[in-house]
């Protein structure tokens, strides 16, 4: 780890949002569901959502980028547990879905806490999907075809909740909780020691101003701990 590369981790972390996320409901597609997972990560997006009712969620090496890595994505089998989530969490729900009474994507307060919706590659979202959103959005097309494809579609309305929230100001300085933020961090610089710790049930070591571990056991070393098993 170089002074250089702890930096930089620092420097995303801080402009993680949490109140922002994505639901994806039964994209199974590993090569949209990889490069949603990569959007996600390049507009700050600290955690989304996978629902998938046969439980096989599947990302596609290529697509994500890496972004697997700096995303987290955590997989329901019923979107009601996204859904209560989303509402413990005072997020908006909105879902993309051509409906009569959708409304522009770009006219959307997305500084509120939202989860955004969207659904199957062939399907769109689900019926209680659609019914239980706060709010239905559309990405306007003025040619032959109905929709976009899914990742893109996402991509659009993410880039626009991240021009929405940059000039609110929002990625100036942390949003995430200490805790989340130290912890986060040092899964991210040190992922084999952090894993280690996760086995011996211990806490995280702290880390100096390069990103280095100091306060192990006498009895351990980092690189006897990422050989280790």
């Amino acid at each position: 780890m170089t002074a250089k590369r702890f930096d930089r981790l620092q420097a995303v972390l801080r402009q993680r949002q949490p109140d922002l996320t994505v639901i994806m409901e039964n994209v199974h597609k590993p090569h949209n569901l990889s490069a949603i997972v990569r959007t996600c990560d390049a507009v700050g997006i600290f955690q989304a959502h996978a629902v998938s009712t046969d439980g096989d969620v599947r990302q596609a090496v290529n697509a994500a980028k890496g972004s697997q890595r700096w995303v987290g994505l955590r997989s329901h089998r019923r979107l009601e547990d996204t859904l209560d989530m989303a509402r413990d969490n005072g997020m908006q729900v909105l879902a993309a879905h051509l409906a009569d009474d959708a409304v522009d994507f770009r006219d959307v307060d997305y500084t509120r806490p939202t989860a955004l919706l969207m659904g199957s590659e062939l399907d769109g979202v689900s019926p209680a999907a659609r019914d239980a959103a706060d709010q239905r959005i559309v990405v306007p097309m003025h040619g032959l075809v109905a929709s976009l494809n899914v990742s893109v579609a996402t991509a659009l309305i993410l880039f626009e909740a991240e021009r929405q929230r940059r000039l609110a100001g929002m990625y100036e300085h942390s949003r995430l909780d200490p805790d989340v933020y130290r912890r986060t961090l040092f899964e991210w610089t040190q992922p084999r020691i952090a894993a280690w710790c996760r086995r011996k049930g211990l806490d995280y070591p702290a880390l100096d101003a390069d990103g280095d571990v100091i306060g192990l056991p006498a009895s351990e070393t980092p690189d006897k701990i990422r050989r280790s098993p």
